[in-house]
């Protein structure tokens, strides 16, 4: 092993428990979701600024955040709708989550009938695409119920 540094060095060694480098091919696709991060935390700032900056009117800048907060909060509600679709296709829910299925299901109707109570539409409304997303996912795995891991066997008795 003399002579060998970094990662490959012990790439066959299965105490140490490394992999070889192959395994950083994923890179590009991080690089687009780090991107994608960093751009609306960017436009997170700047509506920051703008709210801070450039509305001197109390009441007319409570509205306009209310309007910016409740476009993020369905954009976060609608994100998994691309892998709904993958789901449809594959008949598989493998990929999502039953158990974040459930908590964005009991968030979004919390805070709905707390924002009906409130008689607050920003609260309210932006709520509604997460409970109705929620529904849909249920469904699917209602529909596609997930399988027990393949490579775990029943073992015979």
């Amino acid at each position: 092993m003399e002579g060998k540094h970094g990662p490959q060095a012990y790439a066959n060694d299965p105490e140490r428990g490394q992999r070889p480098v192959p395994a950083l091919s994923h890179h590009g696709s991080q690089r687009a979701v780090l991107l994608q991060t960093a751009t609306l935390l960017g436009v997170l700032l700047l509506g920051y600024g703008y709210f801070g900056l450039l509305v001197p009117d109390p009441e007319a800048r409570l509205q306009q955040l209310g309007l910016f907060c409740s476009v993020f909060t369905i954009s976060m509600y609608l994100s998994p709708l691309a892998d709904l679709a993958k789901v449809i296709q594959t008949k598989s829910t493998q990929c999502l989550s039953f158990s974040l299925t459930i908590a964005t299901l009991l968030t979004s109707v919390s805070w709905s009938l707390y924002g009906f109570r409130l008689r607050d539409p920003y609260i309210m409304v932006p709520n509604f695409p997460g409970i109705l997303t929620s529904f849909i996912r249920l469904w699917l795995f209602w529909k596609y119920p997930q399988e027990q891991d393949r490579n775990y066997r029943l073992l015979q008795t």
